[in-house]
């Protein structure tokens, strides 16, 4: 287990190295999970592996109050999380421009940092998500009201009543409900400085397809395919399919990928 320290939050990361390489840098992708109940697991054992057979540097990390990180009362705002971010980019000497992948509020996270930052992100590709607007911290607020007062069934099993015992840590000794939907959102026109290729995955059965127009109307390059047979957790539900769209993604958007048998074989 590797700790770093950044932001004011010991968080927990992860990195695979590419499996083979020349001599040149390799493209880097950092993995985003989503929140409340997931972690970098659903990384390492659905993306990781296949895209670092591929050619890529893969980062990953726990968000703050998530998994083996830090679990802070305060600091949930999504500025929090992009400092995060940007820390962890520093403390892993990342450079070059870096492809940002992020599930749910994963890739909200990862656009926040992108409209920061634009000139040093390559790409995002975004599963199931959206960008950080007004219509999407709506739904998120009341999701995480909802889940405060009755964080529901997870599952079942050890692991999925982990699930639900972070969950319900998260919600109860943290102001993650009150901070989150507080956040600070960019303005319409500030989306004019992302002109980066963008990925959108949704699952057909899922609500935030609804808010596929918004995004693109943000992201005029934004580019959206919808898998069917799965809802909001289509990264579980059709791992083969997102795996197999986010490396022709890759392979377009950095030279250096490829998409050997050995990618092929995980997930």
């Amino acid at each position: 287990m590797t700790l770093v320290r950044v932001n004011g939050v010991t968080l927990h990361v992860a990195e695979l190295p590419p499996v083979a390489g020349d001599d040149m840098e390799p493209p880097t992708v950092v993995l985003v999970h989503g929140m409340a109940g997931d972690n970098l697991a659903s990384w390492y054992l659905t993306m990781a592996h296949p895209l670092a057979a591929s050619g890529l540097r893969v980062l990953m990390y726990d968000l703050r109050g998530h998994g083996r990180s830090d679990r802070p009362a305060r600091g949930y705002a999504l500025d929090d999380f992009a400092d995060d971010l940007e820390g962890l980019l520093d403390h892993w000497g990342v450079t070059g421009r870096v492809h940002l992948v992020g599930n749910s509020f994963g890739g909200t996270v990862a656009f926040a940092y992108a409209l920061r930052h634009p000139d040093r992100v390559a790409g995002v590709v975004a599963i199931d998500s959206a960008p950080p607007m007004p219509e999407w911290f709506a739904r998120m607020s009341a999701r995480l009201t909802r889940a405060g007062a009755d964080p529901g069934r997870v599952g079942a099993g050890a692991a999925f009543a982990r699930r639900l015992r972070d969950v319900r840590r998260l919600l109860s000794e943290t102001e993650i409900v009150a901070e989150l939907p507080a956040s600070r959102l960019p303005a319409p026109a500030e989306f004019a400085a992302l002109t980066c290729p963008v990925l959108c995955l949704y699952g057909r059965d899922s609500r935030v397809r609804e808010l596929a127009g918004r995004t693109e109307q943000l992201l005029p390059q934004a580019r959206s395919v919808v898998l069917d047979g799965a809802g909001h957790s289509v990264l579980i539900e059709r791992t083969a399919e997102v795996r197999g769209h986010l490396l022709t993604w890759l392979r377009d958007t950095a030279p250096f990928v490829t998409t050997g048998s050995e990618g092929e074989r995980h997930g």
